[in-house]
Parts: structure tokens; C-alpha cells; sequence
């Protein structure tokens, strides 16, 4: 069974997958940034243990005057999830549980 932390963050990425997310990799000798593929969920998963993943995401302190309109607008709950995907926002708390990193500012342009 996959660990409480991983499922977490497995969950959380399935939903980001089509949204561009960036990843650090890391491992003994290595760092570095890619994208959210498939192949990295079934890592994940699977409790492939060579890499450790990170996404970089937005703190929800983030959120800018403009999002804060469009998701006032929306009236579907699953809509502003698919916003806070979108724009890449860490609604989960994942990046106080360490298991994401706070994106620098500019990463993802809006």
C-alpha cells in the first residue's frame, strides 16, 4: 500500500497533469526541473524511490485580484478546483507538508 504522504501528493497531481506542472527531481547526484508526465505518477505509485518529486505550486496567499474575481464568478465548486489546477495554486497544503516547494514568483505567468 502507498504511503499517506504519497497517496496525497498522487492524488493531488493526477488533477494537475494536463496543467503544465513543474517538478523537481532529485536524487544523490542530481536536481533538477521537468514536467508532470505520466510515467512520473506511475513512479509515484508504484514507490519508485530513485527520484523524490516535488511540483512547485502557488501558495493560496498568492492568488492575485483577477483569480479572486473569476473564482467570486463561478458557481460550481468543481470549477474553482479546475482554476486552482490551472493556475497551479496549493490548495491541499501540500507545500507545508513539504511535499511541494512554493513556486518563485514569475514561474507560472498568468
Amino acid at each position: 500500500m502507498i504511503q499517506e504522504d504519497k497517496q496525497l501528493l498522487l492524488t493531488d497531481l493526477c488533477a494537475r497533469l494536463p496543467y503544465n506542472v513543474v517538478v523537481r527531481c532529485t536524487d544523490s547526484d542530481t536536481d533538477y526541473k521537468c514536467f508532470l508526465t505520466t510515467d512520473i505518477l506511475h513512479e509515484i505509485q508504484n514507490g519508485y524511490e530513485y527520484y523524490d518529486y516535488k511540483p512547485y505550486l502557488r501558495p493560496l496567499s498568492s492568488i492575485t485580484e483577477e483569480e479572486k474575481i473569476i473564482i467570486c464568478h463561478m458557481n460550481i465548486l468543481s470549477d474553482i478546483f479546475d482554476l486552482f489546477n490551472a493556475h497551479n495554486l496549493d490548495y491541499r497544503g501540500l507545500i507545508n507538508k513539504g511535499l511541494a516547494i512554493e513556486a518563485p514568483e514569475g514561474m507560472y505567468r498568468l
